[in-house]
């Protein structure tokens, strides 16, 4: 039986899905995937459709497909994280990096700048360093990335020197203040294309947890007692005191500080309902622009906000080429 909307009832907005320049389109390619990373074998198993995949509840298969991933895509020869670090899923990321691109394209005449005179600042590099491998990969940018953690540093930069196409485009600076965000990260007299941030989503530790059973059970058609992470973790990574709202709004509040040494501050926002305060927030702090970009991978909604502090025509000549 057809089920007629109510007359007040809004459409649904179409879920959008990878972006246009995304390498990851459709299923995975498994026979070039093994061929650039054989470690990925074993972890390698077919669906009922007698496809190849990965369980993507275990872990160690979700490492060893990422490595396969940076290596037959990217170039990336050499990539290894420690259990527990957080393992991000590489096409929700990329998604970001084109999306990002996609922003500064707007205000270089529709010309995505590229090159080592665009530099980005990854908040919260983490130990993967995901965002500069392929931002570098992608359109040639360079990268500085900070993080609380001094392990995760140190093994981002493990990446980066294993890696000889990485040399000199990614630097890796540790935050010393726990709840300091740009601040002893931007020196003086430094000028950045843009910031990107994966801000912790949870607000509590129990939360983290509940969220990654829900995760996992989606992932394995399984209930679990167990907090298995199949993406990993640290607690910084996942959760902080006030959730996302609270961490975006105390990057929010300093960035301004930094208004002239950014063109675009941009995050990850998880949570729709976030939305409206972080708008009033973004206009009392004197954001001259503010963008909020969709970004959808399958049934994950999700999206990106971007503000600066200059008008168009100061920031088309931040990102001009110099003469």
């Amino acid at each position: 039986m057809l089920k007629l909307k109510k007359p007040n009832q809004k459409p649904q907005a179409e879920k959008p899905g990878l972006h246009p320049r995304n390498r990851h389109q459709g299923r995975y390619d498994f026979t070039a995937l093994l061929a650039a990373s054989p470690e990925l074998a074993p972890f390698v198993k077919s669906n009922p459709a007698g496809e190849s995949t990965i369980d993507f509840a275990e872990p160690l298969a979700v490492k060893a497909l990422n490595r396969a991933l940076l290596a037959a895509q990217y170039g990336i020869a050499h990539w290894d994280i420690p259990d527990g670090f957080l393992c991000p899923p590489i096409p929700g990321r990329a998604d970001y990096i084109h999306t990002v691109a996609d922003l500064l394209a707007g205000d270089c005449g529709g010309e995505i700048p590229r090159g080592a005179a665009i530099r980005g600042l990854d908040i919260g590099v983490g130990a993967n360093c995901i965002y500069p491998l392929l931002g570098h990969a992608e359109y040639g940018w360079r990268f500085v990335g900070s993080d609380i953690d001094a392990q995760a540093i140190r093994c981002a930069e493990t990446i980066i020197a294993a890696n000889a196409s990485l040399a000199g485009a990614v630097s890796c600076r540790l935050q010393a203040a726990d709840t300091a965000i740009f601040d002893g990260i931007i020196r003086s007299g430094e000028r950045y294309a843009f910031s990107l941030c994966n801000p912790p989503f949870h607000a509590s530790a129990a939360e983290a947890t509940a969220g990654s059973r829900r995760k996992v059970g989606n992932l394995s058609g399984k209930k679990s007692g167990k907090p298995l992470l199949n993406f990993g973790g640290r607690s910084h990574e996942l959760w902080c005191e006030g959730g996302e709202a609270a961490f975006v709004g105390r990057m929010l509040a300093e960035s301004r500080q930094f208004a002239t040494q950014c063109v675009w501050f941009t995050t990850l926002l998880s949570k729709s309902e976030n939305l409206p305060d972080l708008r009033y927030a973004l206009k009392q702090a004197g954001a001259v622009e503010v963008r909020v970009l969709a970004m959808g991978q399958g049934q994950k909604l999700s999206r990106i906000v971007a503000w600066s502090f200059m008008d168009a025509e100061a920031r088309t000549r931040a990102l001009a080429p110099a003469a």
